[in-house]
């Protein structure tokens, strides 16, 4: 069933499978047409010739009047695939319907969109803002989504390498997504003096104060973090595409480069400290052999 006002469609398309199909293809061609389609949110009635005779014109009028948009539809209809209490799901969820709101061209349009989104799911803003800003701008990293800039901690060493920067949102999003695999070799092999984030040094720091027998709630936890900005951190990682094919190697080229990295430095260290005058012939010679075999561990790593 279609009903026309002016230049607005109503779909009320019966609720079943063949109904909903019918709803997602007249969707397609109407969006062509750039028409304001609209789709009724019909309960109790498998159609609504069914409705009006369960419930009556009057009530039935009241749905067209609070029916929604096509962007709507589709975001409530990808919903129903995804337990959002569940961390994996709601990321897949989000990337899905940001693809959706990076169609939309009108800026305003979808400006009240990402907040009804952000509202109706739970869904911070800042994360919409950084999937959709990835959607809109593939390929053009120097291009950002029209948005007031979110106010950076002073902590944050705007210095820091964007490589080491993503190699660390990775570690947290090993840690946060896939706990039992690898917190134990993560605590094992990285220390929180080796990350250059002060946000992720207070999530690192958050997440290993946990016992193993908690990790389960490591989830739990990072959601209950009040700081704002701490969570616009989070929900950056959680978006981001690590381009993880096991996880397994991920953590072992991870925990390559952080030895590799400590090595180097205490090498740096070591040739720095031989070159004090004070220092006596058993000191120098215990440097130079700890600096010989730090070379030697490095050429293995190489």
């Amino acid at each position: 069933m279609l009903r026309k006002y002016s230049n607005q469609v109503i779909f009320a398309y019966d609720s079943d499978g063949p109904g909903q199909t019918a709803i997602k293809r007249g969707i397609e061609v109407l969006e062509k047409q750039n028409c304001d389609a609209r789709v009724l949110q019909m309960e109790g009635a498998k159609d609504p010739d069914e409705y009006i005779i369960k419930y009556g014109s009057g009530r039935f009028n009241l749905l067209v009047d609070n029916a929604i948009s096509l962007v709507e539809f589709k975001i409530k209809t990808i919903k129903e695939d995804y337990n959002l209490e569940n961390a994996k799901d709601k990321i897949a969820f989000l990337k899905k319907i940001t693809t959706i709101l990076s169609s939309v061209e009108n800026t305003i349009e979808r400006e009240i969109y990402i907040d009804k989104v952000s509202a109706q799911y739970d869904i911070s803003k800042q994360a919409l803002y950084a999937e959709i800003n990835k959607q809109l701008y593939k390929g053009e990293p120097e291009k950002i989504l029209t948005r007031p800039a979110v106010k950076k901690k002073q902590n944050v060493d705007t210095l820091v390498n964007e490589k080491v920067i993503k190699r660390e949102n990775m570690v947290l999003y090993l840690l946060i997504n896939y706990p039992a695999e690898t917190k134990e070799i993560i605590q094992a092999n990285i220390r929180i003096e080796d990350l250059k984030i002060a946000e992720n040094k207070i999530i690192f720091e958050k997440i290993m104060s946990l016992k193993e027998e908690e990790n389960d709630k490591i989830t739990q936890m990072i959601a209950n973090i009040e700081d704002e900005d701490l969570q616009q951190h989070i929900s950056s990682i959680m978006v981001a595409d690590y381009e993880i094919t096991s996880v397994q190697k991920c953590l072992e080229d991870v925990i390559l480069i952080y030895n590799k990295e400590r090595l180097q430095n205490r090498k740096l260290q070591i040739i720095q400290e031989l070159e004090n005058p004070n220092l006596s012939q058993e000191e120098m010679s215990k440097l130079e052999l700890e600096l010989s075999d730090t070379i030697i561990q490095l050429a293995k790593i190489k």
